[in-house]
């Protein structure tokens, strides 16, 4: 009779050591305390990762020579292709907003790609990678920065907003960045950490369990998106110049806009997006910390779930930046119409960084260990 092979692996969310057998095509582990996602085989995962990061790297180099959107109004016209939308933010002195621009829809999705393509490359040629451990880390650093479907959404709901007042065109960067767009959330699909893990011998140690220092780091983030979340709704997310007037536009006016222009779904998307995201994450992060701080353990699993949705969902209320920027990048007319970013585009920008970075220093283990951490305190307490 056969051995039979089991992996240990440690739950990431709730640190709950696990013998997992040797999977089958297709078949998927998960945690049976927490439901996280523990690893996964899909057939053929390193040869569907090479070809499909190679892809996306080419769909990326193409979308980025040509045009990518083409712009009239009143006999006057203008185009912009991606490189040169943050050369002209950049340009105009918004310089914040270009380099998030370059970071988040290339400079990370590119490398993240890049470093697949290498290790698993490597790997189908029977070749060592040099710095696996290092490109393995970083892969997963980059991940939730890299936000080129975000970008795409934006792209779409920019759209929506300028067909109403002038005519548009789609270049073939366009096309090429929707591939681009595609077979990256297709590569990342057939990303495994564990497979990673047992393919190039690398490791992600698991850190110390730090309750005062998770709490008093998430408590600091939140803090700082709420106080940033009152400018970002206030003050105008982006300026429109019509015949050398200048019209504000919140966050909530763009929304209402959309509505009255009866584009609903689009409206409804920028609410959701950029007015009721940030809001239930941060009350649900306020919620997570405080029952981790007060030492709760009851209804672990409900706690598990809001986790996960905010680390879900939290990235996508970027929506709103991506569409001021396009917009800033097409519609520069002069006098005739123009746009140009308001000071809430950088306020809205640090909500979302410090909402995420909040997701991420929130430790879910404490949820499932917090009935030890006070019983350590409280002999602590008593010596």
């Amino acid at each position: 009779m056969a051995a039979d092979h089991h992996e240990t692996i440690t739950c990431h969310e709730c640190e709950l050591q696990l013998a997992v057998p040797v999977l089958a095509h297709n078949q998927n582990a998960h945690c049976p305390r927490c439901g996280y996602r523990l690893t996964a085989n899909k057939r053929n995962h390193e040869q569907a990762i090479v070809s499909l990061a190679l892809t996306a790297l080419i769909f990326l180099g193409f979308s980025l020579p040509f045009e990518f959107l083409s712009f009239s109004s009143q006999g006057l016209a203008q185009s912009m292709n991606l490189p040169g939308s943050i050369q002209i933010l950049a340009s105009n002195e918004y310089l914040g907003l270009a380099a998030l621009l370059l970071l988040v829809i290339f400079i990370l999705p590119a490398a993240i790609l890049l470093s697949l393509l290498y290790l698993y490359g490597c790997h189908l040629l029977k070749i060592k990678p040099l710095g696996a451990t290092h490109l393995a880390k970083m892969i997963y650093l980059f991940q939730p920065w890299s936000m080129v479907e975000i970008f795409l959404v934006g792209v779409t709901v920019s759209l929506i907003k300028i067909v109403s007042l002038a005519d548009v065109g789609l270049g073939l960067s366009f096309y090429s960045y929707i591939g681009f767009t595609l077979t990256t959330i297709a590569t990342l699909v057939y990303v495994d950490k564990h497979q990673i893990k047992k393919t190039f011998d690398v490791e992600f140690p698991h850190s110390q369990i730090n309750q005062s220092l998770s709490i008093q780091r998430t408590w600091a983030l939140l803090v700082t998106s709420v106080i940033l979340y009152i400018p970002a709704n206030v003050l105008p997310i982006m300026y429109t110049r019509t015949l050398g007037q200048d019209e504000p536009s919140t966050i909530m006016g763009g929304v209402m806009l959309l509505w009255k222009l009866g584009s609903y779904p689009i409206a409804l998307v920028i609410f959701i997006a950029s007015v009721f995201v940030p809001v239930a994450k941060m009350i649900i992060l306020i919620w997570l910390n405080y029952t981790v701080q007060k030492g709760f353990t009851g209804n672990t699993q409900s706690r598990i779930f809001w986790y996960r949705v905010t680390e879900f969902i939290g990235r996508w209320s970027m929506v709103d930046v991506f569409v001021v920027a396009i917009l800033v990048s097409l519609i520069q007319l002069g006098n005739l119409m123009s746009i140009y970013p308001g000071p809430a585009a950088m306020a809205f920008c640090g909500v979302v960084i410090a909402t995420m970075l909040a997701a991420m220093t929130f430790d879910t283990r404490l949820m499932w260990t917090n009935d030890k951490w006070i019983e350590n305190d409280n002999r602590a307490e008593q010596q």
